[in-house]
């Protein structure tokens, strides 16, 4: 049941993280092949590099399902293109729940591999993140994760609410949940109000 749940919460994640990929690909007017590779990276990028470093088998290799579903992503963006690509915020909407889904799908499996909570933070905060600067970076876009905007920091807050709840005796349900939802909530509220992290200036200028 939990490995239902969990293998469920990783396909809406991708879905999520692909068509935010897509998206932006379609913005800078990338082929169709162009475009689904970006969605892929996007959705399985930071799953890869967490489970190399795991040293445990990478989970879309196990699968095909994780290629299928970016394809449904990719359909996704092409018949509701307009929608997604114009309207700036279905950007904001899908990185987020993917974010959040893969911050605390991270952190499970970590666990599950039997790695102490503050390695599986770390591990999460790459499986939520890393397929982002991947994307950015193929895109040619400054990655959201080296901005100043409120991104890795909202995986490391997800991540010690998953850890708060876990001291104070929660099920691993109510765990993931107040995982998600931290991460979801500051990244919301992170844009709503302006918050952001200090800049590193450069005193020459």
């Amino acid at each position: 049941m939990e490995e239902t749940f969990l293998f469920l919460i990783e396909v809406v994640g991708t879905i999520a993280f692909a068509i935010s990929g897509i998206r932006l690909a379609a913005a800078k007017r990338f082929d169709w092949f162009g475009a689904y590779t970006v969605g892929l990276v996007t959705a399985i990028g930071g799953g890869t590099v967490r489970d190399v470093l795991l040293d445990i088998p990478i989970f879309w290799m196990q699968t095909w399902w994780y290629l299928a579903v970016t394809g449904l992503a990719f359909a996704i963006v092409v018949l509701l293109r307009k929608a997604l690509v114009r309207n700036i915020k279905t950007l904001f909407v899908f990185d987020t729940i993917g974010l959040a889904l893969f911050v605390m799908i991270g952190i499970q499996k970590s666990l599950a591999t039997g790695y102490p909570m503050w390695v599986a933070i770390v591990m999460g905060m790459i499986t939520g993140s890393f397929g982002g600067v991947v994307r950015d970076i193929l895109i040619n876009e400054e990655p959201l994760f080296f901005r100043k905007d409120i991104y890795a920091t909202a995986c490391l807050a997800g991540g010690a609410m998953y850890w708060l709840i876990s001291i104070c005796g929660g099920s691993e349900i109510l765990q993931q949940s107040c995982c998600a939802v931290t991460v979801i909530l500051l990244r919301v509220l992170a844009v709503r109000y302006s918050w952001s992290l200090p800049v590193l200036k450069n005193d020459i200028d």
